[in-house]
């Protein structure tokens, strides 16, 4: 069997939530030895092992218990850390420093570790110290303020988005890092601000100030820097329902005078579509709101798919917005590729387990092995045998005197 990209590569991973476990499960998804460091007393709420979110973001990991509150268990993790090619933390600024694992610490007996640190708001600066979590980090970058619908721009992103795309960017900081050192020889400190990500993806809000003068506003599904039309998302059947879970939508998006076309001969070529005003694209913009009127009349009578089918085999933008289940489910490529994978290796305590499979296919040095995520400690024996030499026995007597915990 082919190696994996990253094997051999040793992560000590102090992340937890969602951006910094992202981007580890990246790098273990790729190959290398990512080894989470918990504890009893951080395992709460998205850290602990049971919890949704620990299961999705903490796959192809191996689980070390230490109790940093033990002076004993800082001092291993210290000579972990000196043994690693990468340390990477999501922490505020400075907890690592306090527990004798920071940069200036570790890199005195390992002058090439990339030391990865992802705090909200960057390690300098006047809000660096900032709590920060993916709503507040949504709303000061200026994404909240985009995703609305106008005159609601409170509405924002119903999802860590931005925790997502950090993630991104500190795998690929590892990533670019690590050939450097393989260049240099030398090793760094990589500083992450999840802040500067999110204003990085608010773009347009920047470039319309500098373009106009004027700051980008909330507008829906329409394009703030086009006319084009019709461009949004439109009901289908069942026309009526219970619950917003079992409504039907579909996006349609026209960017040019061929797609309209094409979208009138789908929809029979209806005499209201006819009218010449809407020949051109500045036409449809300026009458935009008529025609998704007319259009969600059409589609509140037809089926989502068959919408989607009938409009691409036309060449007309579309797709259904598809949920949880239908993505699981019913999404004939994803069945196809296996992408949501059933990991045969049961888990302990809340049993079956899934993997959304890494969305990068490898022809040489295919990454499709997924372990399940581990409880608390599990491989404590295994990590400090394959990293330090530790025997069994050691491991046996430091967990006595809860250094392991």
């Amino acid at each position: 069997m082919s190696k994996r990209p990253l094997e051999g590569i040793k992560v000590l991973d102090f992340t937890h939530v969602v951006a910094g476990p992202f981007a580890t499960r990246v790098l273990g998804d790729l190959g290398a030895d990512v080894v989470k460091i918990n504890s009893e007393s951080r395992a709460l709420a998205s850290n602990m092992p049971e919890h949704p979110f620990y299961i999705m973001w903490n796959r192809n990991k191996r689980a070390l218990a230490l109790n940093m509150a033990n002076d004993e268990a800082r001092d291993l993790c210290r000579t972990l850390a000196e043994q690693a090619d990468v340390v990477i933390d999501n922490f505020s600024v400075g907890v690592l420093d306090r527990w004798g694992v920071g940069y200036e610490d570790v890199k005195q007996n390992n002058p090439g570790v990339i030391y990865v640190q992802m705090s909200g708001m960057g390690d300098t600066g006047p809000w660096a110290n900032f709590v920060t979590y993916a709503p507040t980090i949504h709303a000061i970058s200026g994404l909240t303020s985009l995703t609305g619908v106008p005159g609601r721009e409170d509405i924002g992103i119903g999802y860590s988005y931005n925790d997502h795309q950090a993630g991104l960017h500190g795998a690929v900081a590892v990533l670019a890092a690590l050939e450097s050192r393989r260049q240099s020889g030398k090793g760094q400190r990589v500083d992450i601000s999840q802040f500067e990500i999110g204003v990085n993806f608010a773009g347009p809000s920047l470039l319309d100030l500098f373009a106009s003068g004027e700051a980008a506003k909330a507008c829906g599904n329409k394009l703030p820097y086009d006319n084009a039309a019709p461009h949004g998302v439109y009901r289908c059947a069942p026309a009526e329902v219970t619950t917003t879970a079992d409504e039907r939508w579909i996006a349609i998006a026209c960017m040019t005078d061929a797609h309209w076309r094409a979208l009138k001969e789908v929809m029979g070529r209806p005499d209201w579509a006819e009218a010449e005003v809407y020949d051109r694209t500045a036409g449809r913009g300026a009458n935009s709101n008529e025609i998704d009127q007319h259009i969600s009349a059409w589609t509140a009578a037809q089926n989502d798919y068959d919408v989607m089918k009938i409009c691409q085999a036309a060449g007309v933008p579309a797709g259904v917005v598809q949920n949880g289940a239908d993505l699981a489910e019913r999404d004939p490529e994803l069945r196809r590729i296996d992408f949501c994978h059933k990991i045969e290796d049961i888990h302990p305590v809340v049993g079956q387990t899934y993997a959304d499979r890494l969305p990068i296919h490898f022809e040489e040095t295919p990454c499709d092995a997924y372990t399940r995520v581990r409880v608390l400690g599990e491989d404590n024996a295994a990590v400090l045998s394959d990293w330090l030499g530790i025997s069994q026995e050691e491991v046996g007597d430091l967990t006595e005197r809860e250094v392991l915990k």
